[in-house]
């Protein structure tokens, strides 16, 4: 296949470049970059919808900011747009809308894609850990592969909540419980549909859940340890993704420094490894399209490093390119 075009966020205000750009080598999966523009402040989550991409600022006051890509260096069209809400941590694109998860607020806003404010559906409860969790904090949202259901996941009160658009409202259907002071972050769905797993934060576990996209129902069914050993120190997983395959599943883990390898036979995650991330903090991992290649974006180390999947899914370190302050990373064809 052809090479793919990266895209990398970061944080401005902690000395990064914000949106870089960078081709990738279809035979290696190397990295060059080929221009940055620090035009929206803190980029810290990414997405491509029509071949635009999406960038939160991930500020007090929140915004999104759409970038033109037909040049090398991403052009910012307009004015970013304020999602009425602070700390935006992640955003999607779905049912004509953006869709932002909101950290500090505990809300999901969101904004037409055209023309029009950003609405506000806020988040409601809290967890037992009182330094993390004593009120909402929207962490994720993300659409379904079928198009139909929105969910949004809340590291503040120990749930998912499943979302959708009803004549245009984005409302939320149902709110799934996980353990009490689990921290849920993000999650990841299996391509061939029926599981999602949710990675947990402030435990550094896996729920594996059971889909059904026709009803939205989304059934915990059991945790799994995302390390093979008890953590020595702080240990905050970050970051979760799948093969295209549906046969991998990555994790990474901040403190440990670590990506774990995970199996999926029938669905079912199998810890098979737990290698070095390659640098210090990573915040995102991403998966190139063709599955043969991981990405780690190190935060504290400032780099992106990227990996080998091999036979086994098991990472090996094959390069490196520094982006100080990286926080995301995703791909387009």
């Amino acid at each position: 296949m052809a090479g793919a075009r990266a895209y990398i966020g970061s944080f401005t205000s902690a000395g990064g470049p914000g949106v870089t750009v960078a081709d990738v080598d279809p035979a290696t999966g190397a990295l060059n970059v080929v221009a940055a523009t620090d035009a929206l402040a803190d980029p810290s989550y990414l997405t491509l919808h029509d071949d635009l991409l999406y960038a939160v600022s991930e500020a007090n006051e929140g915004s999104v900011g759409v970038f033109d890509l037909t040049a090398d260096e991403p052009r910012l069209i307009g004015t970013p747009r304020p999602v009425q809400a602070s700390g935006p941590t992640h955003l999607a694109v779905a049912g004509g809308h953006v869709l932002t998860a909101n950290y500090g607020s505990g809300s999901v806003s969101v904004l037409p894609l055209g023309e029009g404010p950003a609405s506000v559906v806020q988040h409601m409860g809290s967890g037992p850990h009182q330094a993390r969790q004593e009120g909402p904090h929207a962490h994720q949202v993300l659409p379904d592969p079928s198009g139909r259901w929105i969910l949004s996941v809340d590291l503040g009160t120990d749930s998912v909540r499943v979302c959708a658009f009803d004549e245009g409202t984005f409302a939320v259907r149902r709110e799934v419980a996980l353990r009490a002071g689990s921290g849920p972050r993000h999650l990841a769905f299996h391509p061939a549909g029926g599981f999602v797993y949710v990675l947990n934060e402030l435990d550094p576990t896996l729920t594996v859940c059971s889909w059904d996209a026709d009803a939205g129902l989304l059934t915990p069914l059991r945790e799994v340890p995302v390390l093979a050993d008890e953590p020595q120190g702080d240990a905050y997983p970050s970051a979760i993704t799948v093969s295209p395959d549906g046969r991998f599943l990555w994790t990474a883990t901040r403190g440990e420094d670590v990506i774990s390898t995970f199996t999926l036979a029938d669905g079912a995650p199998d810890l098979v490894a737990v290698s070095a991330c390659g640098g210090h903090w990573p915040r995102d991992l991403a998966v190139h399209p063709s599955g043969r290649f991981l990405y780690a974006a190190n935060e504290r180390s400032g780099d992106v490093t990227w990996f080998g999947t091999g036979t086994d899914g098991v990472p090996v370190r094959a390069g490196s390119v520094a982006v100080p302050a990286a926080s995301c990373v995703v791909f387009a064809d």
